[in-house]
C-alpha cells in the first residue's frame, strides 16, 4: 500500500471513530500532496510524499518556536499535536551512528577527500535519506567526517 493509500484509508477510519483532530491533519495532508501534484503536473510516488510531510513538519517547528516567543502556549500546543500525527507517516529517523555509516559509504562511492566536496557528497546523501534523517545534522556530520 503507497503512502498516499494509506492516508485515504486512515481518513476514513478517522472519520468513522470520530477522530475529528486526526482527521483535519490527513485532510491538510492531502491537500498539501495535491496541492503539489497540481503545482507540477505529476503523480507523487512515496519519496515525493515524504518531502511533502516533512516540509509540514518543519512548518510547524517553526510555528511553535515562534508561537512560544510570544507566548501563546495554546496555539504552540496544537502544532505540536499536529506534527504527532504528520510525522505517523515518516519513516523512523535514523541514528547518529547509522548517518555517520550512510555518510561514509558516501564518501567511498563518490571518492570526496575535503570540504570542497560538500555539494556533491550532500547531493548523493539527500535522496538517501529524505524523511530519515535530519538534514542539518547530516550537513553537520558530513563537515566533521571531510574535515577530519
Amino acid at each position: 500500500m503507497t503512502l498516499k493509500q494509506q492516508l485515504t484509508e486512515d481518513m476514513k477510519a478517522a472519520m468513522k471513530a470520530g477522530d475529528k483532530h486526526s482527521l483535519g491533519v490527513i485532510r491538510l495532508i492531502n491537500a498539501a500532496i495535491k496541492q503539489k501534484e497540481v503545482d507540477e503536473r505529476v503523480e507523487l510516488d512515496d519519496a515525493a510524499v515524504v518531502a511533502v510531510l516533512d516540509k509540514m513538519v518543519k512548518q510547524r517547528k517553526d510555528s511553535v518556536t515562534q508561537y512560544e516567543a510570544a507566548n501563546r502556549e495554546d496555539l504552540a500546543a496544537v502544532e505540536r499535536e499536529e506534527i504527532v500525527v504528520v510525522e505517523r507517516y515518516l519513516p523512523a529517523k535514523m541514528g547518529e551512528t547509522e548517518i555517520v555509516a550512510a555518510i561514509q559509504a558516501a564518501i567511498a562511492q563518490t571518492g570526496a577527500a575535503g570540504p570542497a566536496d560538500m555539494g556533491k557528497l550532500m547531493g548523493v546523501l539527500k535522496p538517501k535519506l529524505a524523511g530519515q534523517a535530519d538534514m542539518g545534522l547530516v550537513s553537520t556530520l558530513v563537515k566533521q567526517q571531510l574535515a577530519g
